[in-house]
């Protein structure tokens, strides 16, 4: 309730920013993006706090980092009672990544678990506030955008922040959700001086990201040699795909630079086809397969590409990594790190899970 929230904060001083003395909670912080956000910081001398149920996420990929001082993981559930009060207790910034969310397979046929990410953003926002951080850096998704706007693969349509709505008209229960978090924390701000800022992702890959994703289910088909090579959607489809380590800076720089609730993209404006993904990881692996076109199967908006000039303006910020040579990274990672046979039985599951 209203009247159990702290007084109004406008007129707090904020620190400059030092992350060798910050003390940040990282929600979902074992997960893919969080866990590469987990290193940067402890490479730079913050205190990390890592919560996450590990529903999706994986105790391996905060290893070596487990064994340091600088580290405290909690297994637990942010949805659950006094958990979310307990974890921003003595926490200076809040970098919340945490969600039930999933590729597109997953979010297309799935309602009932990103719906829990409408009170789970507002359980976290609202012991933040109460714990008085100095910031919440929310994880946003391009899933916000209207999907009337992104219906025409041949418009060359990079989104801005400001053509979310109204008339809003969200990717899924899970875009929704991630809208509705950020009006939360718009609010939280204009109304109780909250520091915050949202940071919308697009399309992340990189190693530790897993098979539910476009990239990464690509990258596995041709790890099985599967043939024919199935292509979800057409083809046309057009993505722009960011690589996990420039995810990473932006969503430190916005901790650093952003106070006002503002949403962001974070995202590259690299315009790529699905198909001409396909065919460059069937050239990087010498995998020869006839491609097989799968309309029916899930593919979402078939134009999706983020403008980020707000970004270039309002933190410096503009990705480092393009995406054929991260693609490249990525598809060497995965080849070292993953079973055959492991990865052959399962990958009808992954495609579609969490």
């Amino acid at each position: 309730m209203i009247s159990e929230l702290p007084s109004p904060l406008l007129n707090m001083t904020q620190p400059k920013f030092a992350w060798s003395k910050k003390r940040v909670l990282v929600t979902g912080g074992a997960g893919f993006i969080g866990s590469h956000l987990v290193d940067r910081l402890i490479t730079l001398g913050s205190f990390v706090r890592v919560v996450d149920n590990l529903s999706s996420g994986k105790l391996a990929n905060l290893q070596p980092n487990l064994e340091k001082t600088h580290l405290e993981f909690i297994k637990a559930d942010l949805r659950e009672p006094n958990i979310p009060q307990q974890t921003t207790k003595n926490i200076d910034t809040v970098i919340h990544l945490a969600g039930d969310h999933g590729g597109r397979g997953y979010i297309d046929t799935h309602q009932a678990g990103p719906a829990s990410n409408f009170f789970l953003d507002g359980l976290v926002f609202s012991a933040a506030l109460k714990a008085r951080v100095e910031k919440v850096v929310y994880a946003s998704s391009g899933c916000v955008y209207p999907k009337y706007l992104q219906q025409n693969h041949h418009q060359k349509l990079f989104l801005t922040e400001a053509q979310v709505g109204p008339p809003y008209d969200a990717d899924n229960t899970y875009g929704y959700a991630k809208l509705m978090g950020e009006l939360v924390l718009k609010t939280y701000h204009q109304e109780y001086g909250l520091p915050a800022v949202s940071c919308r992702l697009f399309t992340v890959y990189g190693p530790r990201a897993k098979e539910n994703h476009a990239i990464l289910g690509l990258i596995a088909k041709a790890f099985i040699r599967q043939n024919p090579f199935e292509v979800w959607g057409n083809g046309e489809q057009i993505r722009n795909w960011t690589y996990v380590d420039d995810i990473v800076t932006g969503l430190m720089l916005a901790a650093e630079k952003i106070d006002d609730g503002t949403a962001i993209n974070l995202g590259t404006r690299e315009r790529i086809k699905v198909l001409d993904a396909a065919l460059e990881v069937l050239r990087y692996t010498g995998h020869q397969a006839k491609i097989k076109l799968l309309p029916h199967m899930p593919t979402g908006p078939v134009n999706r590409v983020a403008s980020n000039l707000l970004a270039k303006k309002l933190l410096g910020w503009q990705p480092q990594v393009k995406f054929v040579p991260g693609l490249h990274k990525t598809i060497d990672w995965y080849f070292s790190t993953h079973n055959l046979t492991q990865v052959k039985k399962n990958l009808a599951h992954l495609l579609v899970s969490r």
